[in-house]
């Protein structure tokens, strides 16, 4: 069986353009009947959006409304992005391009999940933040522990927590890990205990030495009475009884480690005019028999007197140490930065 081709084309220049360029023309003329038609959706779409913002501006009922400003700042931003979407639905549905607006959604939520995926830490940040801000799990200028960073807080911005530490540095720590770190918050009860181990010769009586101890704490005005000290004895060494004694301080009005080292030396003082030894180290040593040794009894050296100021003795004092509190205080004065911690409440 045999075909013969007997097609022709046309090559001719104006034969192939002038389907063409009529459809081009055509496709004009559509656009231009299509302009007031698409006109009026901007518009539609313009004035939805502008009324969302209108309502995202009302920033004073937002913040009386929200626990804190980085809420009400939250609210404000997703109010404005559904009325955008909302204005955006509107526009396709005038125009009657909605299969559009599917495309443009899915497209949009294949790039969110890649990019929530390459910014995972950045996104576990916010919310972390926003978790933090809602909680306040620490109030400003209260001392706290988080992991092994101890400090006063100066602020919670939406980054980091910022912490001044004891030797008076700042401390920023990502919220991420503030929010997944044990927080212990020293500042929220006022009521603090203090321990501390003394030693007593294990032939005398542990249970006068703990009655004597008792006392000493007992006289002390920064010792509170609720609960009361106590003590028990905590292990039997090789040459001596360790007993550790208990005691509370208000923190509103003593400074813990002011208030644990006077109790120390109250207790100490108290059991050696008590007759209570507190042994030291004993070591013995061995000599071999062809060894000739001298010993010489080396005269008592003085004992060190308290160290004077302007003609008084080292001071008593066991109140709050106020100078990392001040500084706190100056920082959040001195600074306009962002802060999502409430002074007001803080809530578990």
């Amino acid at each position: 069986m045999t075909v013969e081709n007997k097609v022709t084309r046309d090559l001719t220049v104006n034969t192939n353009l002038s389907p063409a360029g009529g459809g081009f023309w055509q496709a004009i003329r559509q656009v231009l009947r299509a302009l007031p038609l698409v006109g009026v959706a901007l518009t539609a779409a313009l004035l939805i959006a502008l009324v969302g913002y209108l309502i995202a501006g009302r920033q004073k009922f937002w913040r009386m409304i929200s626990p804190n400003a980085f809420l009400a700042g939250l609210i404000a931003t997703a109010i404005r992005f559904v009325f955008f979407i909302f204005g955006l639905v509107v526009a396709l549905k005038i125009i009657g391009a909605t299969a559009l607006l599917g495309a443009v959604l899915g497209g949009a939520g294949v790039i969110g999940l890649a990019l929530g995926f390459a910014v995972r830490d950045t996104v576990g940040n916010y919310i972390s933040s926003l978790m933090l801000s809602l909680r306040q799990p620490f109030r400003p200028n209260e001392h706290v522990v988080i992991d092994e960073h101890e400090g006063r807080v100066i602020r919670l911005t939406s980054r980091a927590t910022i912490l001044m530490t004891l030797d008076g540095n700042h401390l920023r720590i990502p919220n991420s890990m503030v929010y997944k770190a044990v927080i212990l918050n020293y500042s929220r009860n006022p009521s603090r205990r203090f321990h501390f181990d003394l030693g007593v010769d294990a032939d005398d009586n542990s249970v006068a030495a703990i009655a004597t101890g008792l006392q000493a704490l007992n006289s002390l005005d920064f010792v509170v009475d609720d609960p009361n000290p106590n003590g028990i004895i905590q292990e039997v060494g090789d040459s001596n009884v360790v007993i550790r004694y208990f005691g509370w301080v208000d923190q509103r009005q003593t400074d813990f480690l002011k208030g644990r080292s006077l109790a120390i030396q109250a207790v100490k003082t108290a059991l050696e005019t008590a007759g209570f030894a507190l042994p030291e180290p004993i070591y013995r040593l061995r000599f071999d028999e062809t060894m000739q040794t001298t010993v010489t009894a080396s005269a008592e050296k003085p004992r060190p007197q308290p160290e004077t100021r302007g003609g008084q003795g080292v001071s008593n004092d066991s109140g709050p140490d106020p100078d990392v509190a001040r500084m706190v205080e100056q920082e959040r004065a001195d600074s306009d930065g962002e802060d999502l911690l409430s002074e007001k409440c803080a809530s578990e």
